[in-house]
């Protein structure tokens, strides 16, 4: 069980994240310039250790 809240809370940094990139995107001018790129940096870097989670937790809750 506590294996899937550390699951929801990777995917929820990750939508957070995503969510954060498109309003720079909508907002556009210089906010655009500084924080875009960054935030896709992030965002990949946050999907990298979801996945890791994920397949930790499947690994450590499966029977042996």
């Amino acid at each position: 069980m506590g294996g899937m809240i550390v699951v929801a809370i990777a995917l929820a940094v990750v939508a957070l994240i995503l969510a954060a990139g498109l309003a720079t995107l909508w907002i556009g001018g210089d906010t655009q310039r500084r924080w875009s790129n960054r935030l896709m940096r992030y965002r990949v870097l946050a999907q990298f250790v979801a996945i890791v989670v994920v397949l930790a937790v499947f690994y450590f809750t499966r029977p042996h």
